[in-house]
C-alpha cells in the first residue's frame, strides 16, 4: 500500500495546485483579441516550449534515476562513492541550456523592442485617445477628443488603435486588459503611454493588477469593442443623457471607496494634466491638491512626466521617475 501512496502523492500535489490556481479567467491571456496580445501569446508559447525542451527530459531522467538506483532491501550492489569525469558529457549538458538561453534572450529582446508600449500600432485608421486615472479603488477614463468621461467602463471601436495615457491620483497601480495586451503601471506625477487595439467586437475583462489597499480586488472594469457606428452613437448618447463631471464631482471620486459604472457628458478642461502635476508647486515642493491647481500645466507627452513649470530641477526629477517606470512597460 505504501508504494502506491508514494506514487499518488505527486499527482495529488499537482491536482491541488491546479485547483488552487483559480483556472478560468487566467487563461484569457492565451485567447488574445488584438495584435499586441497576439504577439505576447506567441512569445509565451515560444518561451514555454523552449524551456520544456530542457526541463521535461531532466525531470523524466531524474525520476528514472531516483527510482532505478534507489536503495532496496537485499541489494548486493557495491558502494562506489568515487565519481568519474566525462568531458563529453559535461560539454553536452552545459551547452544545451546555454544555447537555449541565448536563443531565448535574442527572441525576448526582439519582442521587447517591437512591443514597446508607447510605440503606435500601424493602422490606416487614426487612433483614439483615452486618458486613464487610477483612483482608490476605481478607474476614471476620459475621452479628450469626445469630451466625455466614464468610471469603470471603456467603449472602443474595433480595428482602431487606442492610445491610453495613464496616471494615478494616489497610489501606484497597474492597468491591464489581458486579452488586448500586457499591463503597465499608472503612477502619480507620471503620464505613461500604452497602445492597444481590439481586432474584433466583444466584451473584455480589465483590472488593476497591483495591490493598492483593501478594495484593490474590486478595481475591475469592462471594455466593450463595437463597430465604429455603434461607438459614435454611444458617444452621442452619453453627451445627450449623462451629467457633467465637475471638479466637486472629481473630488468625490478621489475619496477612497468602490464605485459602479458612471458616465459623464463632459469633464473639466485640463483635468488629466492637473492630476499629473498635482504634487508639484512653484517652489519645487510637493503637495497634494487632487488636481485643483490654478496654473495650467504643459500637455503630457508620451511616457514622460509633465511638471507645471520647466525648471531644471523638475525636469531632472521627472526623467528619473520616468526611467524607473519604463522598467515595467506593459507591452
Amino acid at each position: 500500500m505504501r508504494p502506491y501512496l508514494r506514487m499518488l502523492t505527486p499527482v495529488l500535489i499537482m491536482l491541488m495546485a491546479v485547483m488552487l490556481s483559480g483556472c478560468g479567467e487566467q487563461f484569457i491571456v492565451l485567447d488574445p483579441k488584438g495584435p499586441i496580445g497576439e504577439s505576447q501569446k506567441d512569445l509565451i508559447y515560444f518561451s514555454t516550449i523552449l524551456c520544456a525542451v530542457i526541463i521535461v527530459p531532466v525531470l523524466i531522467m531524474t525520476a528514472v534515476i531516483v527510482w532505478r538506483y534507489r536503495d532496496k532491501k537485499g541489494s548486493t550492489a557495491s558502494y562506489k562513492p568515487n565519481w568519474e569525469h566525462s568531458t563529453k558529457l559535461e560539454i553536452t549538458w552545459w551547452s544545451i541550456p546555454i544555447v537555449a538561453i541565448l536563443i531565448l534572450a535574442i527572441v525576448t529582446v526582439k519582442y521587447t523592442y517591437a512591443l514597446e508600449p508607447s510605440k503606435p500600432i500601424e493602422s490606416a485608421k487614426a487612433p483614439i485617445t483615452i486618458q486613464v486615472t487610477s483612483l482608490d479603488w476605481k478607474w476614471l477614463f476620459k475621452y479628450p477628443d469626445e469630451d466625455i468621461a466614464t468610471v469603470n467602463y471603456i467603449k472602443i471601436p474595433e480595428d482602431v488603435p487606442v492610445k491610453f495615457q495613464l496616471t494615478s491620483d494616489t497610489a501606484m497601480n497597474s492597468f491591464w486588459v489581458p486579452q488586448l495586451g500586457g499591463q503597465i503601471y499608472s503612477m502619480s506625477g507620471m503620464a505613461m503611454t500604452l497602445y492597444l487595439q481590439a481586432d474584433e467586437q466583444g466584451s473584455y475583462y480589465g483590472s488593476g493588477a497591483n495591490f493598492t489597499g483593501k478594495d484593490f480586488a474590486k478595481m475591475t472594469f469592462k471594455v466593450d469593442a463595437t463597430s465604429e457606428e455603434e461607438y459614435k452613437a454611444w458617444v452621442a448618447e452619453v453627451k445627450a443623457t449623462s451629467p457633467a463631471l465637475t471638479m466637486e464631482g472629481f473630488e468625490q471620486l478621489t475619496e477612497p471607496g468602490t464605485s459602479d459604472v458612471q458616465l459623464f457628458s463632459s469633464f473639466p478642461e485640463g483635468l488629466f494634466n492637473k492630476i499629473v502635476t498635482q504634487y508639484v508647486n512653484g517652489d519645487g515642493g510637493a503637495h497634494q491638491n487632487h488636481g485643483g491647481g490654478t496654473t495650467e500645466p504643459a500637455a503630457a507627452t508620451d511616457g514622460e512626466a509633465t511638471p507645471a513649470d520647466t525648471t531644471e530641477s523638475h525636469d531632472h526629477t521627472a526623467s528619473i521617475t520616468n526611467s524607473n517606470a519604463h522598467n515595467h512597460a506593459g507591452h
